[in-house]
């Protein structure tokens, strides 16, 4: 069974069709199809026009629609027609003449993915929502509407992890890049697939993510290994059966909130078996299956493993690495990893657990156990009795050491170096906070970054914004993050993959080595609790980029920081219009109905 659906394929036929043509087809397809739009359905995919000309904001190309794929099948999956796996896709990417075009709608529905129901915010009536998939160097075009009407929520999308080089308005975070989307109205995103591998897309309003905005996105490309089928995403979450908004008062005040179970692509059971549903996939015995794995959660660290096989880890993030093989991965909030299974256990049994396991170190959650999907080999239906794999609880990353860039990186000397102490206080009202190098962020809605540095590109930003200014281009910025506290933190990063020198746990001193040469890259690295982490990059993309914990909770009491990096040469990649008409249709919404930003960071 297909972890993406391929509705799109369906829906690109119907040319001409208004949004709600596409709706009602879209549902009376999968209707049809025997699905529903239940938390234990797949997602419903967007609707997908076929390829078109190049359009604003995307990079022109006279080449005719082609595919640059070519050459790459099971036996060969380096190969990507003309380029390869040992392509540096920061310099280079195919210029397809391809432009995908999806339309999504924010919508407020009640689901039972475990089988108790609770008021959902979704994308397309569903979650996960649609994924948006493109090929490695495809120009992706998205119509976000917001419908939120009841819950009077503005909203933004975020494309995890993507560069957005050249286009920084579309990193789609409230009060850095752009003003929120108003209930009502509509925001169009677009952007170059230039790099390939497994992402999702998110909120980057409030809480909005963990009430259910988020999906998919994948940009095919070439892998370091083989295999026969790709299932796509299998998102991994915590799952409360309250909304997270009701809950945050009460992570405010103790900073200890346990969730009520887990999902596995949006479906559990939960007590017994007989409420709710399992997610489960079918194996055929000697076929090998790529998975993109994908964790969703608010605070959760998972473990994550299939009783009786092993995988093999080709990507983190969206960087491609030596192949190395495993029973259990380490995955925290944000990151994704791209493993290999190999269907032979077949002798063994008929049907193994799937296991997502919250660290309890770190992740408080009612259901720890229970958060299992299930493996049927053929047509088998039955119970899985394995085992799973010993395993210590523990709140950590994979192993940096297996972490080996396919294309190679060496960092330089550091032109700005930035020490950045962790720590948490408590506000006037006595409300958690995170600082960051002593600030708690607090930004604006109406008021975006961009919207300052178009007015100004020398502006000087409030102490809350805590702005870092990076005038000078190509320069390496070392930063420095440690935390005397017994509390991990995912580490992300907008605009750039960070190189990880070092991390570990107790003091950071002078004598720590910084692994210069091809360390590993992601956007998503863990700060251990009572520890450090080191990272750098390049600046090389001029924008308003933030760093921030993913963590839903910390990131919303403040943990997070923004680089206005080469910000003369931003005014250029940013479309004024969009950006203040936006803004404009914000101010009138959040006037008219009394819409005020309180105990919220602002993005």
């Amino acid at each position: 069974m297909k972890l993406t659906p391929l509705i799109p394929l369906i829906l690109a036929s119907i040319v001409g069709a208004t949004w709600p043509d596409f709706q009602s087809v879209a549902n009376a397809i999968w209707a049809c199809l025997g699905g529903s739009t239940t938390g234990n359905s797949p997602p419903k995919e967007p609707e997908q026009h076929p390829a078109v000309p190049s359009s604003q904001n995307t990079v022109p190309s006279t080449a005719a629609p082609n595919s640059e794929s070519f050459g790459n099948s099971a036996n060969t999956r380096s190969s990507w027609g003309r380029y390869s796996i040992d392509t540096d896709y920061e310099k280079f990417a195919p210029v397809t003449g391809v432009t995908r075009e999806y339309w999504l709608d924010l919508v407020q529905v009640t689901l039972s993915p475990d089988g108790i129901p609770r008021e959902v915010l979704t994308i397309n009536g569903t979650m996960p929502g649609p994924t948006i998939i493109a090929d490695w160097g495809d120009h992706v075009i998205v119509h976000v509407r917001n419908s939120l009407y009841a819950s009077q929520n503005g909203s933004s999308i975020h494309w995890h992890g993507l560069r957005q080089l050249d286009t920084p308005q579309m990193d789609g975070v409230v009060s850095i890049t752009q003003c929120p989307t108003a209930p009502g109205e509509s925001y169009t995103y677009k952007f170059r697939a230039a790099q390939y591998g497994s992402s999702w897309y998110h909120s980057h309003f409030a809480l909005q993510t963990w009430e259910g905005v988020f999906g998919g996105l994948v940009v095919h490309g070439p892998a370091t290994a083989n295999y026969d089928e790709d299932l796509g995403n299998l998102f991994l979450q915590d799952w409360s059966h309250q909304t997270v908004d009701s809950l945050y008062r009460q992570q405010q005040l103790t900073a200890n909130v346990s969730l009520d179970n887990g999902l596995i692509n949006g479906t559990n059971v939960f007590g017994n078996e007989s409420t709710g549903k399992r997610f489960s996939t079918n194996f055929v015995e000697g076929t090998s299956y790529r998975l993109r794995l994908v964790n969703s959660a608010i605070d959760t660290i998972f473990k994550f493993s299939i009783d009786n096989h092993t995988m093999t880890v080709i990507q983190t993030d969206w960087v491609p690495i030596e192949p190395y093989a495993t029973t259990i991965v380490n995955i925290a909030p944000g990151q994704r990893l791209d493993v290999i299974v190999k269907a032979d256990q077949g002798a063994v049994a008929k049907d193994f657990w799937m296991r997502a396991i919250p660290q309890v170190t770190c992740s408080l959650n009612n259901s720890p156990n229970n958060i299992r999907g299930i493996v049927h080999y053929g047509s088998s239906t039955g119970m899985p009795a394995t085992m799973g794999y010993g395993y210590t609880d523990e709140c950590v990353d994979e192993p940096y050491a297996k972490l080996v860039p396919h294309v190679r990186r060496t960092v330089g000397p550091s032109s700005v170096t930035e020490v950045k102490p962790v720590n948490a206080t408590r506000n006037a009202e006595g409300l958690f906070r995170w600082t960051v190098g002593g600030t708690s962020l607090d930004v604006e809605w109406d008021n975006p970054s961009l919207s300052q540095v178009l007015k100004n590109p020398r502006t000087t930003f409030t102490n809350t914004s805590n702005a870092i200014h990076l005038p000078n281009a190509d320069q390496w910025v070392y930063v420095l993050i440690t935390s005397q506290l017994p509390v991990p933190h995912p580490i992300h990063m907008h605009g750039h993959d960070i190189l990880v020198l070092a991390q570990g746990t107790g003091n950071y001193s002078e004598a720590v080595p910084l692994k210069l040469d091809n360390p590993p890259r992601r956007d998503v690295a863990l700060l251990p609790g009572s520890g450090y982490l080191v990272v750098a990059f390049l600046t090389d993309n001029p924008g308003a980029w933030v760093l921030h914990c993913h963590i839903g909770w910390h990131v919303n009491e403040g943990f997070a920081l923004q680089f206005i990096e080469r910000p003369d040469e931003i005014p250029v990649r940013v479309d004024a219009g969009v950006l203040n008409s936006t803004c404009e249709a914000w101010k009138h919404y959040a006037a008219a109905k009394s819409v005020k930003k309180t105990d919220d960071s602002g993005i």
